[in-house]
């Protein structure tokens, strides 16, 4: 990695199908929730912020996911709660590269 480059974490397209997430461990402290809505990818942090659900695991309808714990919903385009719009989670950059994406993991 160059200095002052972001780390970046790499998976495959195929990985995360329509409508739904795959989830990638980055470190013991983070995991980002990478899903797929139509020919688009987003990314945020599988933590919800309410009370730390895996928000990868809840249902997506449209852009917009229900943490399967307790309700709570997430844009994941923009990582604001559509209810609360103060409550967000944290978003990464994707780039497409090929068959592959990079999820560009920037200080949060």
């Amino acid at each position: 990695m160059k200095s002052g480059e972001c780390p970046a974490v790499v998976i495959e397209k195929r990985m995360v199908p329509d409508g739904c997430a795959a989830i990638v461990r980055v470190d013991e402290d983070l995991a980002i929730a990478v899903f797929r809505v139509g020919d688009a990818f987003y990314a945020i942090d599988n933590r919800c912020p309410h009370k730390g659900a895996p928000l990868g695991e809840g249902a997506l309808e449209g852009t917009v996911v229900t943490c399967p714990w307790h309700g709570f919903t997430v844009d994941v385009t923009t990582g604001i709660c559509p209810r609360n719009r103060v409550l967000r989670v944290r978003t990464f950059e994707v780039e497409e590269i090929g068959d592959g994406l990079k999820i560009v993991v920037s200080p949060g």
